[in-house]
């Protein structure tokens, strides 16, 4: 688990720095400002949450890869495939069927920081 989130947590951000020269360079001009500024925010909150799957990995190194850690993971990768894809999607098409898609986003990066809370409490 360590090693495999670990590796997801840096290709997320990675890509988060990527998509963010795209739309820096690229959409600038290309774009509305209200249709950047919300491909701005899908970017960064894909670079807090793979820097949150980074930390995730880190704990679960720390304290054991424990099937809550294993599901904070989970939640925070699907939380930026479901948040920060449906913010693209919505920005770069104007298709507003990506918008109620958003909150399922958000909703898996709330019980994904629940289960890293979980995950790393101590246990006796």
């Amino acid at each position: 688990m360590v090693r495999k989130y670990a590796m997801i947590g840096a290709f997320v951000a990675l890509l988060a720095v990527v998509l963010g020269a795209f739309g820096a360079h690229m959409l600038e001009e290309r774009i509305s400002e209200d249709d950047l500024k919300t491909f701005e925010t899908g970017v960064r909150y894909q670079m807090y949450h793979g820097l949150g799957i980074l930390l995730v990995a880190l704990l679960g190194d720390r304290f054991g890869s424990g099937k809550n850690l294993l599901w904070a993971g989970r939640l925070l990768v699907v939380g930026v495939i479901l948040f920060s894809g449906s913010l693209y999607g919505l920005s770069l098409t104007g298709l507003t069927f990506f918008g109620p898609i958003t909150p399922l986003g958000g909703a898996s990066f709330i019980a994904g920081w629940i289960c890293a809370i979980l995950g790393a409490r101590k246990t006796e």
